[in-house]
């Protein structure tokens, strides 16, 4: 399964940055953007096959 994990705005919680990674790599990116504070998102990836 794929994840979209986007980077949010500190000041109005808008996207600044996207990117799709693998759920094996959702974990390294959760405790890198905990360690310095940022505020992510994470939902499933669209599937290209609609």
């Amino acid at each position: 399964m794929r994840f979209e994990i986007l980077r949010l705005d500190d000041v109005d919680g808008s996207a600044v940055d996207s990117t799709v990674v693998d759920a094996a790599s959702v974990n390294r990116i959760v405790q890198q953007a905990a360690s310095i504070g940022q505020r992510i998102l994470i939902r499933p990836a669209e599937s290209a096959s609609s």
